[in-house]
């Protein structure tokens, strides 16, 4: 496995054309200042122009200023146009916004609203729309909530998967409750697993039209995800994604029809990044198992490109978020053989979000915070960077 530094174009003054050959351009999308901005999103639109949101505010849950906000690029542009609010319920914190284009060709924000300032008591929203490709915000149409409803069948799950990976009792401290005892108890409260699903990482698209939308819960440290099989009218959720702590899955179909979540490790050492599977288009998931592949407590992104390679972009550290790394795999996931760096250096570099363009070129965004400010990254490249040598 190589991993070798970039060749990037840094600064806004350094800006320069995206050209097909290009091996690695990366730009800011507005200047680094001193907002907390993070979580970002980005989706290709029908015209070839690109459309990417974030969160921005004083803080995060805590913050009832935080507000989704968003910037275009117009197809053959090179600068990212001006920043434009995305949603807002005042006084609320809005969160982890993820974009998403639906087959009809309709434009989605997912997002979360965060009650209470805790995580586990968000409510999960959207908005969509049909007119989207002027200046500004789209235009929305439509706006709603999305409520979940995991039946009985949900903690008695959570304690299978438990039993499975032989999470026992003895692992806590004598004087706290176990872990495992105090989530399947949770989990018996119709109304703690109806609440506080969030959104972090792009859905998928099912060759049967059915659309995965990943989702996490911090309040019971496991992922499960949003089903729609009419076009996102109705939504119901999966079985849970269980293990010490996977969040934030980020999905992969395999061609034999299996479905891979690679999840962040906010569980015990060695920090790994988790691995689910599903043999059932998402409709019940195996227990959460740590892969060789480090994690530090941060999200993952993967896509799979249109010549079969698949592209994960993560912090390949266990501590700290200074290294952004992209690994690409030709086997579909089960082994990583090239790998370099999106970022290396002093900051904090995290939460990626990928897709890839018509034109076959990757886009990745990511939020980068340094001594001098904090923005969100745009970074350009193809999969024959990744495995080139320098």
């Amino acid at each position: 496995m190589n991993a070798t530094l970039y060749i990037a174009v840094t600064g806004l003054a350094l800006v320069c054309a995206l050209p097909a050959w290009a091996d690695l351009t990366n730009i800011h999308i507005f200047a680094p200042q001193e907002k907390h901005v993070h979580g970002s999103t980005i989706v290709e639109l029908p015209n070839g122009d690109l459309l990417a949101a974030w969160f921005h505010g004083s803080g995060e849950r805590t913050a009832n200023d935080v507000v989704i906000q968003g910037a275009r690029l117009r197809q053959g542009e090179t600068e990212w146009g001006p920043v434009f609010l995305m949603a807002d319920v005042p006084d609320f914190p809005d969160c982890n916004p993820v974009l998403f284009i639906d087959p009809e060709e309709r434009l989605w924000l997912f997002w979360i609203v965060v009650q209470a300032n805790r995580w586990e008591h968000s409510i999960l929203k959207y908005l969509r729309a049909e007119d989207y490709l002027g200046d500004g915000p789209p235009n929305w149409s439509w706006q709603d909530i999305i409520l979940l409803e995991p039946g009985d069948q949900f903690p008695e799950t959570m304690e299978a998967r438990f039993d499975e990976l032989g999470f026992g009792e003895g692992m806590w401290a004598e004087y706290a409750l176990p872990y495992r005892r105090m989530l399947i108890e949770a989990a018996q409260d119709t109304r703690k697993r109806q609440i506080g699903w969030m959104t972090r990482i792009h859905p998928i698209v099912l060759p049967t039209g059915r659309i995965l939308l990943p989702l996490y819960s911090d309040g019971f440290n496991c992922g499960l995800v949003a089903i729609s099989d009419d076009n996102g009218a109705t939504w119901r959720a999966s079985g849970p994604i269980v293990g010490l702590a996977p969040i934030q899955p980020a999905l992969a179909r395999r061609n034999n029809g299996e479905i891979v979540a690679f999840c962040r490790d906010s569980g015990d050492d060695p920090k790994r990044i988790l691995i689910s599977t599903s043999q059932d288009d998402g409709e019940t998931w195996s227990a959460a198992v740590k892969s060789g592949m480090p994690n530090p407590g941060s999200s993952v992104t993967v896509e799979v490109l249109d010549d079969g390679h698949w592209v994960l972009v993560h912090n390949d550290t266990e501590q700290g978020r200074a290294r952004l790394a992209v690994s690409v795999s030709d086997d579909e996931g089960h082994t990583w053989s090239w790998m370099r760096y999106l970022e290396d250096s002093d900051g904090s570099f995290s939460y990626p979000s990928i897709i890839q363009a018509i034109d076959g070129r990757i886009h990745v965004t990511y939020s980068w915070r340094t001594d001098a400010g904090a923005s969100i990254r745009h970074a350009v490249f193809d999969v024959d960077w990744v495995k080139s040598e320098e």
